[in-house]
């Protein structure tokens, strides 16, 4: 059996017609009836009754015709990934990321994506900063987002986008009412802070800021990483928090965000990928990401 016999059939089996079968395959009726006649030889059934004026389908014609259109369906599939193996418009890949990541730029970037490259297998794996540079360096996924700084010479990377650190607050505190918080009044609050990663990411940025200011914080929490968990704990007034300011993003009930009056270089979360992983679809995915850089800050009051 090949390929032009399963097109012959099922064009015949659409048209229930020989004459408007052969025109819609450009060819001439007579070859066209010919090499539907060698197929039921090769597969030793009937697969029209032609013994009526209207040709029909014969049983085997009819579970022949589900399988044929799978069979050529397959074949156009196979056909366009090869063709398009090398623009990295077809193939699979994996994108690993930190929860904030899920609540900043990241949606728009894989929605964006998606549209533009709908023949792509994305698999997405939410993984802590740690876990996801071993599994790019494992070759388990393809491309990660997390927090800069990181260091691993291996890693590619670029900025994805920024953000800003900002406190957050029990929405009863008494610095929710103010307009921006001085990070030195912190130095009096109970204060959440996020788990230590072997890289630093986040927690490095914000003990940096807290350094700079001459603030030794009283640090009622450290052992939480989630960001949900971190604002589930500010609102439960255990703690005030310091934060992206992609965290505002979450509308978390009962806590409030306000800018810090100390300004800082902004965060930035990073795209980062191994060095000698070279594939057209890893290509495409990270060209895509870098065309539309972005900014995340507080929205206005």
């Amino acid at each position: 059996m090949q390929i032009r016999h399963l097109e012959y059939f099922v064009a015949v089996a659409d048209e229930l017609n020989f004459t408007r079968a052969a025109a819609r395959l450009h060819m001439a009726q007579p070859p066209l009836s010919t090499q539907i006649r060698k197929l039921e030889r090769e597969l030793g059934v009937k697969l029209f009754d032609r013994s009526r004026r209207a040709i029909t389908l014969t049983v085997a014609g009819r579970a022949l015709l589900p399988e044929a259109r799978r069979l050529l369906d397959d074949i156009d599939r196979t056909t366009r990934i090869v063709r398009h193996a090398g623009d990295g418009t077809v193939g699979r890949l994996a994108v690993g990321f930190v929860p904030t990541a899920a609540s900043g730029a990241l949606p728009g970037f894989l929605r964006r994506y998606r549209q533009e490259f709908p023949d792509v297998e994305l698999t997405l794996q939410e993984r802590a900063p740690d876990d996801l540079i071993h599994d790019l360096l494992e070759r388990r996924i393809d491309a990660g987002f997390l927090f800069r700084p990181f260091d691993d010479s291996a890693l590619a990377w670029f900025c994805a986008n920024t953000e800003h650190l900002v406190a957050a607050l029990p929405a009863q505190h008494e610095l929710a009412a103010r307009e921006t918080v001085d990070v030195r009044d912190l130095a009096r609050e109970p204060l959440i802070l996020p788990i230590r990663h072997r890289a630093p990411g986040l927690f490095s940025r914000i003990s940096e800021m807290l350094e700079s200011a001459g603030v030794d914080p009283v640090v009622i929490q450290r052992e939480v990483w989630m960001m949900q968990t971190i604002l589930g704990l500010v609102a439960a007034g255990i703690g005030a928090a310091i934060v992206p300011s992609s965290a505002a993003m979450l509308h978390r009930e009962g806590v409030v965000y306000r800018p810090l009056l100390q300004v800082i270089a902004p965060l930035e979360m990073a795209v980062a990928w191994r060095r000698d992983h070279t594939s057209p679809t890893l290509r495409a995915f990270t060209e895509a990401v870098r065309a539309r850089p972005m900014d995340i800050s507080l929205p206005s009051r």
